[in-house]
Formats: structure tokens, C-alpha cells, sequence
């Protein structure tokens, strides 16, 4: 079996972060991967957003639990998030968008790095809040959110690979 394919068997996501960062160099590498995923007639309109800066990722978490409608921290103490984006006049950018986040997360995985889908981005840039934050970016154009990857180093067990269910695979031949 391809080493691919085994990542795509064993990675989890994460909910418990330890607090140590992530360095450039591999974090280089995980966007790289996103870079790379499908999208369509590879018109590449998904952007992805790091952040790393304790201070608005601390802002971002907030924002987001206050969407979830809690206190918490919804991306369990993830020291890194990578922010995905898809260009809102583009018919494809939910998927586009999906598949980047795919990349990502089993990219970490690969160089080990813990990781965990976040939702509400959708909500959080349709506020003025979120598309202030663009606009400080420099991004002018119109992007919907579609989900935060949490980025750290696994605090605890990596969780076991659960059965996968049965007859959920259909064949016409």
C-alpha cells in the first residue's frame, strides 16, 4: 500500500493540542499541499490564511465559539490554524475549498502534525468582523469561509483508527 494511501487510514482528528509551535518550515509544507488540491478547470481560487499570531488566534476562537454559542475554545488549544477561503463567485468553491482542506489535514498527518476541521468560517467572514479582517489582509475580493484548520502537536494518544461501517459501497457493473 502506497504511503498515501495509509495517511488517509490513520489520520484523525485531534481535539487535545499541546501548546509548543509549529515550525515555518512544516507549516510551509502542509499549505504547500493545499496549494495542490483538485479545483475546478484549475482556476485555483481557494486562498488559504495562516495564522500563528497568539493574539488573533486567541480573537479568531473567540468569534467563533461566540457563533457555536460557547465559551470554549473550538479549536481545543491548536497553537496554529490555516484559514480556507473559496472566491464566492466561483460555482465550485465549496468543493474547491473542501479539497484543499482534505490536503491539509492529511498533509499534517504525514509530517506529524495533529490536525481538526473547524466550521463557522462561513459565518464568521459573512460578519463585518471577518471581512474587516480580510480587508486589513488585503483582500479585496469576495470569499466565503469554509473551515479552519487546527494545526498542532497531539497532547495524548493518538486516537485508534475506528472499523469502518459496512455497505456503504455501492457497484453498478
Amino acid at each position: 500500500m502506497s504511503n498515501v494511501l495509509e495517511e488517509m487510514k490513520t489520520r484523525r482528528s485531534i481535539r487535545k493540542f499541546k501548546p509548543d509551535a509549529i515550525p515555518q518550515e512544516i507549516l510551509d509544507k502542509i499549505i504547500e499541499a493545499g496549494t495542490y488540491a483538485a479545483n475546478g478547470r484549475g482556476a485555483q481560487n481557494v486562498i488559504i490564511i495562516q495564522v500563528t499570531n497568539k493574539e488573533k488566534r486567541d480573537e479568531i476562537a473567540k468569534k467563533n465559539a461566540e457563533i457555536m454559542g460557547s465559551e470554549g475554545d473550538p479549536f481545543y488549544g491548536a497553537p496554529a490554524m490555516l484559514i480556507v477561503l473559496g472566491k464566492k463567485d466561483w460555482p465550485t468553491h465549496v468543493y474547491d475549498g473542501s479539497l484543499v482542506m482534505g490536503n491539509l489535514m492529511l498533509a499534517a498527518h504525514d509530517l506529524g502534525i495533529g490536525s481538526c476541521w473547524i466550521h463557522r468560517a462561513k459565518e464568521e467572514f459573512e460578519s463585518s468582523w471577518g471581512r474587516e479582517l480580510l480587508a486589513s489582509l488585503g483582500i479585496e475580493d469576495e470569499y466565503e469561509g469554509i473551515g479552519h484548520c487546527a494545526l498542532g502537536y497531539v497532547d495524548g494518544d493518538y486516537p485508534d483508527v475506528i472499523p469502518r461501517k459496512e455497505n456503504r459501497v455501492f457497484y453498478i457493473r
